[in-house]
């Protein structure tokens, strides 16, 4: 099964089961549409590629800790989109949840998304119980304070920001998340695989930062020009593009340098590879080699 594949059949699996005969049809009906309306899923391909080149002697574990990394991204999508932060009308090329559902859905959407990430870790009691505690603690990290991914968003209510320590908390968390949550997945270490997460996220954020002010609407599937019209902090803003183009190669490359010594780690450097080329819009991207 390709790993698209795996991860759109667990998704849709753990939101059928929050669907149930008592569940209210609308939020029900919100979530899907949060979750399965499209995106990269590169989170949970992180997740179980790390795995993978751990060994994944647990897949059902691994795809427990996948589907939870991604509840929580597609939580932060629609917190983010909300009137009260970007106020962003369009995501993955359609209505954000809020212009679609209304602002009371799409906030109680984004709740339960939360609270479903934590559900959707379960099957780590059955199948392997000593992980469960390690992957619930890196799971709540990513989500909370003082540098997950709710830290991150609250940053911009706040006078001043680092652009490193915004960047690091608002997206780097969830990757280091995805990351250790897969060595801790399939019986490993999670340790050594925070600093490659880490350093991936960076480099997705600036990325973004780029999309945001040289990219197109139709091609990213989202308002562009938000961090400039909000006065939030942005790698262009801050570096200029050709600067912010080389932290990103250099971030990328030293994610590669991360990855742990002794591992099968094919499918990771294929994986950066595809991530290289396809980060940056169409018209900033470099020739292939």
């Amino acid at each position: 099964m390709q790993t698209s594949e795996r991860i759109e059949r667990l998704l849709t699996a753990v939101l059928d089961g929050a669907a149930g005969p008592a569940a209210p049809p609308r939020l029900a009906e919100a979530m899907r549409y949060a979750v399965l309306g499209g995106g990269s899923r590169l989170r949970p391909t992180l997740c179980l590629t790390v795995a993978a080149a751990c060994g994944d002697d647990r897949p059902a574990v691994t795809d427990a800790a996948a589907a939870a990394i991604e509840l929580l991204h597609c939580a932060s999508l629609v917190h983010d989109d909300l009137p009260c932060f970007d106020d962003a009308a369009t995501r993955r090329g359609r209505p954000s949840v809020h212009r679609a559902f209304g602002e009371a859905l799409a906030v109680l959407t984004g709740d339960a998304l939360i609270v479903l990430s934590f559900e959707a870790l379960r099957p780590v009691a059955r199948d392997a119980p000593e992980r469960l505690a390690p992957l619930l603690g890196i799971v709540a990290r990513a989500v909370g304070m003082p540098a997950g991914i709710v830290a991150g968003q609250a940053w911009e209510s706040e006078p001043s920001i680092a652009l490193d320590e915004y960047q690091r908390a608002k997206t780097a968390a969830l990757f280091a998340a995805a990351t250790a949550a897969g060595a801790t997945a399939a019986g490993n270490d999670p340790a050594p695989w925070y600093a490659f997460g880490e350093r991936l996220g960076e480099a997705y954020q600036i990325a973004d930062d780029i999309r945001d002010v040289a990219g197109e609407s139709a091609e990213i599937g989202k308002p562009v020009g938000r961090d400039h019209a909000l006065g939030r902090p942005n790698a262009v803003a801050e570096f200029g593009l050709e600067r912010a183009r080389w932290r990103l190669e250099s971030l990328l490359a030293s994610a590669l340098d991360r990855i742990p010594s002794g591992v099968a780690d094919g499918g990771l450097r294929a994986l950066l590879a595809h991530q290289a080329r396809s980060l940056l819009p169409r018209s900033l991207a470099r020739p292939a080699a």
